[in-house]
């Protein structure tokens, strides 16, 4: 059967790193409104607020399951984005950059297998999730400046390491792993800033590859000369 050098399944798979933080952003907005509080190593949080208190909250409690489920789906569906995205912008160094970001996917699903009662499996999982678009931003960035059609956004994701990195230091310095420390300080509210800043990334790469036309104009050629060839030896 023959496959083509650029199937068009590839921009529908990138549409997984936007509806991946869709979702996940719905999701603790969402749940974030309606939990009456969670319990963690013995203390008890009586409500819960989104600007002290990191979005793993919401993976406790009456709301566990549902944030849980967000964490892996969303983790999955954003590494098969990933995927998409760098089938259609192929080149040299694609792979790598695939690797890399899928990471973040990875990373994010481990939050949801692993919740804050698990800390140390857990603070894994977001470090991979956040931590290493700071140095895929910029190889992806590197590799987006090189495609016609990319450049620009390429340009502009060489800004979202240092970016991401910078939020992701703020998010340290400002949380307190402590009872106190939790219900007090905004650390929940730097850490959504930096998740949306990321995925806000992740969204943007999954839309331009699904509007490559070029992408798709090859995939058509390609086809067409299948059928031509096929054609020729029946």
């Amino acid at each position: 059967m023959f496959r083509p050098a650029y199937p068009l399944t590839a921009h529908r798979l990138a549409l997984g790193a936007v509806a991946g933080p869709a979702l996940f952003t719905l999701s603790w907005l969402t749940l974030g409104l309606i939990s009456p509080g969670y319990t963690l190593f013995g203390h008890r949080f009586a409500g819960y607020s989104p600007i002290s208190q990191p979005v793993s909250g919401l993976g406790l409690g009456v709301t566990g399951p549902y944030m849980n489920a967000a964490f892996v789906v969303t983790g999955l569906m954003l590494t098969i984005g990933v995927a998409g995205v760098f089938r259609v912008a192929a080149g040299p160094g694609s792979r790598t950059c695939a690797a890399l970001l899928g990471l973040s996917g990875v990373g994010q699903a481990l939050c949801g297998v692993f919740t804050l009662e698990r800390m140390l499996p857990h603070t894994l999982g977001y470090l991979l999730a956040i931590g290493t678009p700071v140095i895929g931003f910029l190889v992806a960035g590197r590799h987006f400046r090189r495609l016609p059609g990319w450049r620009r956004f390429g340009t502009w994701l060489l800004a979202g390491g240092p970016l991401t990195l910078v939020l992701l230091v703020l998010f340290l310095v400002t949380f307190e792993p402590t009872p106190g420390g939790a219900e007090h300080g905004v650390a929940g509210l730097v850490q959504r800033l930096g998740i949306v800043e990321v995925h806000a990334w992740f969204a943007a790469m999954g839309v331009l590859a699904f509007r490559d036309r070029a992408f798709r104009d090859r995939a058509f050629r390609d086809r067409a000369r299948a059928r031509v060839s096929a054609g020729g030896r029946s």
